[in-house]
C-alpha cells in the first residue's frame, strides 16, 4: 500500500554500512523522478549519482543532517550516509523558480519512495552552500544545486506521533535514541467550507 510506504518513508540521520545501495538502485531511483509529472513537461532538473568515498566525504563535510539536534552534531560517527543523489537544476533550460522548486519536490519524493520501497531511506538535505559544494564537486556553472539527498539503510528507530494544535512540531529523541517526529493531526489541517 502506498499509504505504508509513506509512513515508513522518514528522514534518516543516521545509517547502517551493512547494506548500501548499489549504482543500479539509485539510476532506478532517479528514474523514479524522471517518470515522475514535470511542470509544463520541461524536464530542467538533472542528477548526480554520489557513491564514490572521496565524493561522498565532500558532501558530508558541506552538508548538515539534523538541524533541530544541533547538539548532536548527527550523523553518529560510524552512521554516515554512504550514498547521494544530487539534484541539479540545468540552468540552459528555461524554467520560473516556483515550477522548478515544485519540480523538485516532485522528483525528491519519487527518490525518497523508491529508496523506502527497495528498503533503504533517505534525508532531504537543504542546508548547503550549493556554490561552494558544486565547487568542491566539480560540477559546471550550467549546473545549480538544488537539493541534496542522503541514501542508506536506517540505522534509526523512527515514529510519527500526532500532536495537538499548538503543540511543537519540532522532532526529538529520548534516552534511548528514538526519533520522533511530530504531526499535525487530519481533522487540523483540513478546512471545511470557506464560505
Amino acid at each position: 500500500m502506498l499509504k505504508d510506504t509513506i509512513i515508513s518513508n522518514r528522514s534518516t540521520r543516521g545509517y547502517d554500512h551493512s547494506r548500501t545501495p548499489s549504482r543500479e538502485e539509485l539510476l532506478d531511483m532517479v528514474d523514479c523522478a524522471r517518470l515522475s509529472p514535470a511542470s509544463m513537461n520541461v524536464q530542467s532538473l538533472k542528477y548526480l549519482i554520489v557513491t564514490d568515498e572521496n565524493q561522498v566525504a565532500v558532501i558530508r563535510k558541506g552538508t548538515v543532517l539534523g538541524g533541530r539536534l544541533k547538539e548532536r552534531h548527527l550523523p553518529d560517527l560510524g552512521k554516515e550516509p554512504p550514498a547521494y543523489i544530487v539534484i541539479l537544476k540545468d540552468q540552459e533550460i528555461q524554467l520560473p523558480e516556483n515550477f522548478v522548486n515544485m519540480d523538485v519536490g516532485i522528483a525528491a519524493e519519487a527518490i525518497t519512495l523508491s529508496a523506502t520501497e527497495k528498503g533503504y531511506n533517505g534525508c532531504m538535505l537543504g542546508s548547503f552552500n550549493p556554490v561552494a559544494l558544486a565547487e568542491a564537486l566539480n560540477i559546471p556553472d550550467r549546473y545549480l544545486i538544488k537539493l541534496v539527498i542522503a541514501i542508506g539503510k536506517s540505522a534509526e528507530e523512527i515514529h510519527l506521533v500526532d500532536i495537538a494544535e499548538g503543540e511543537s512540531i519540532g522532532y526529538y529523541r529520548d534516552e534511548n535514541d528514538v526519533h520522533y517526529v511530530p504531526k499535525r493531526k487530519l481533522q487540523d489541517i483540513v478546512l471545511e467550507d470557506m464560505k
